[in-house]
């Protein structure tokens, strides 16, 4: 069943536990084509871009911090994985995905690039 909230649901996973988490509670997997990281962390499940904004470092590759921030492994940026505010102060933004674990499965949602959705 799919949401009609102006987003694209993609199903990744029939369960939270097949979907095959590194030991740092983050993998990067293809969804609808596109590179995401999901982020698994005190019982909390996240998406977001599979690339740091700042030099393209691979997130999946990264690790939490005590505060529950995504950290970037190249140069060790912190992100929100709420909101993907950039919390060690240099002003990037990395950017998130609303994801959702429902009854028949693990989605996760794109905005639907349509000029019409305004009509909606």
């Amino acid at each position: 069943m799919e949401k009609n909230d102006g987003y694209r649901w993609i199903k990744v996973s029939e369960t939270i536990e097949e979907i095959p988490f590194r030991a740092n509670g983050l993998v990067e997997m293809k969804v609808a084509g596109k590179a995401v990281c999901i982020g698994f962390h005190n019982g909390a499940i996240f998406a977001c871009a599979a690339r740091c904004p700042h030099a393209g470092g691979i997130i999946a590759e990264g690790y939490w911090d005590a505060a529950g921030n995504i950290v970037c492994p190249l140069h060790r940026y912190k992100f929100n994985p709420k909101n993907g505010r950039n919390v060690s102060g240099e002003g990037y933004y990395l950017k998130i995905f609303p994801i959702d674990i429902r009854k028949d499965g693990v989605f996760v949602a794109f905005t639907e690039n349509n000029l019409l959705n305004w009509l909606k």
